[in-house]
């Protein structure tokens, strides 16, 4: 199957504006996001044979993104894309949030058009700014290729929403993998694709309109204790990610907070501290095998940011209770070991 899309004809590209640096002005003490879609498109070119349709979503910093607008977002995605006219979207964002974001549509994208994210670095207007480049580059993909799901295109590279997280502050190429290649290059008019993307069944897009779950991301250090997961807990947290050290380790204290929370329904993930790797059952004493045994789910190579954006699908998804862990096994693509877990190490 080809993922390259033929062009004989003109492509309709859909850009749906968040806000974000790309739309941000100066506003006396900082910079802030203000501009519409219609003017951060205005400075940049669009590649031939590509028509653009701009929809204004919201325009926030996304450092304000929410669970919220990532669901309204999602929406807005598959509506673009229930016109068969749509080649592709684009989705201009902020560089805070932006792996949360696409991670969270690519969960739920089963249409071989893809879903294209991108933004900038650098404020509109900016003599050197870099969000002409990159949204020229989003809609030559978002018009060329098929079957990637939900890409990330940044400073001339291409990436799978999976597993890709800013590693840069400032930095005009701010977008990596970790632990992972990237997924193609662009240059001379050209989209080179290297690998397609290993991605689940997509989930459908959630049904209803109330509250959303709450997702907590607690963290473990020198002198940490479970204080602030009992916290997130009590405050009715339904899903909780453990940012552990090394493979996914904490302490004895933990593994028992962990296997309280679960009982009462939590759905726990654990992930690590580290900026690449696979987290692993390897150590006792408080590690991640006595983490595993009292319910907690591996996430893989996904750090914590993306790790609460599966655990978050997993509540949102129409599963009972009792299945939720199988399906958040299932968008890490970590193995579903049932209630008697097994130690990997064993394995």
């Amino acid at each position: 199957m080809t993922h390259l899309a033929s062009r004989t004809a003109p492509q309709r590209v859909v850009v749906i504006s968040t806000g974000g640096t790309i739309a941000s002005r100066w506003q006396g003490t900082g910079y802030a996001a203000d501009a519409s879609g219609g003017e951060v498109l205005a400075q940049a070119a669009v590649p031939d044979g590509v028509t653009v349709e701009v929809v204004d979503l919201f325009n926030v910093n996304s450092s304000s993104m929410t669970s919220a607008r990532q669901l309204t977002l999602l929406r807005a995605v598959h509506e673009a894309l229930a016109d068969p006219g749509v080649a592709g979207v684009v989705v201009t964002h902020g560089t805070d949030t932006l792996e949360e974001s696409a991670f969270f549509v690519d969960l739920h994208h089963d249409d071989p058009r893809p879903v294209v994210f991108t933004g900038a670095q650098r404020p509109l207007g900016a003599a050197d700014g870099d969000g002409p480049g990159n949204v020229y580059d989003a809609l030559q993909v978002a018009a060329t290729v098929r079957d990637m799901g939900v890409l990330v295109v940044f400073d001339g590279t291409v990436h799978a929403a999976r597993g890709t997280v800013k590693t840069r502050t400032l930095d005009p190429h701010p977008f990596a993998d970790p632990s992972g290649p990237l997924v193609g290059r662009l240059g001379f008019g050209r989209v080179d694709i290297d690998r397609v993307p290993e991605r689940p069944e997509a989930l459908p897009v959630p049904a209803g309109t109330g509250a959303l779950p709450r997702v907590d991301i607690v963290m473990h250090h020198c002198d940490a204790d479970p204080l602030l997961l009992d916290a997130a807990v009590a405050a009715g947290a339904r899903g909780i990610v453990l940012v552990a050290t090394g493979a996914g380790n904490a302490t004895p204290p933990f593994a028992e907070a962990i296997a309280a929370a679960v009982d009462r329904g939590v759905l726990v993930a654990l992930t690590t501290r580290v900026h690449s790797g696979p987290v692993a059952e390897i150590y006792t004493g408080g590690g991640a095998v006595d983490l595993v045994a009292a319910g907690a789910v591996l996430t893989g190579t996904l750090r914590a940011g993306q790790a609460r954006i599966a655990v978050l699908a997993a509540l949102l998804a129409d599963a009972a209770p009792q299945r939720q862990g199988a399906l958040l096994r299932r968008l890490l693509g970590t193995p579903d070991l049932g209630q008697g877990q097994e130690s990997a190490s064993a394995a």
